[in-house]
């Protein structure tokens, strides 16, 4: 099964945590996948990792680069491989967008989340930014904030 479900009715799959840390993402789409039937079986089994792929925009078709879903244990002959190119679906008009966005240089199309909504898998994309090693102990420090006073604030509730 599956590893978490979201109140959504959506069932997540798998998610690129290095994504975040790596990368400012400054926008995200939806988009579907174009997979085999083994595939799916896997995916729906829960067994996928998109930590170190990413998309490429080639003509009018972008194309997810580096994801691995693992063959289907029960699967035959026909079984797929585990780290082909990959189609994404999208409209015309949403390429046009994100290819703009993307061809800015330092900007890459990054995979953030791979998930079944309604019977149908789907990859949540982002366009981001590679973060300097700076900007990154700076998100570090942030969040350490963040926490402190979380812990602050729910240390003073307990007390009353």
């Amino acid at each position: 099964m599956a590893k978490s479900k979201d109140p959504e009715g959506q069932t997540t799959v798998c998610r690129n945590r290095r994504a975040t840390h790596d990368y400012a993402v400054t926008d995200t789409i939806e988009c579907g996948l174009v997979l085999v039937g083994t595939e799916v079986k896997s995916l729906r089994d829960g067994h996928a990792t998109i930590d170190e792929a990413y998309a490429r925009i080639d003509g009018r078709e972008v194309w997810l680069i580096g994801a691995e879903i693992p063959e289907y244990l029960y699967g035959n002959r026909q079984n797929h491989k585990p780290k082909r190119p990959r189609k994404l679906l999208l409209h015309r008009r949403e390429i046009a967008k994100f290819a703009e966005k993307a061809d800015i240089k330092g900007f890459t199309l990054v995979p953030l989340r791979l998930y079944f909504r309604d019977g149908r898998a789907k990859l949540e994309l982002g366009v981001g930014k590679g973060k300097q090693s700076h900007d990154k102990r700076e998100s570090l420090k942030t969040a350490d904030a963040r926490r402190e006073i979380d812990r602050a604030m729910s240390a003073s509730r307990r007390r009353k």
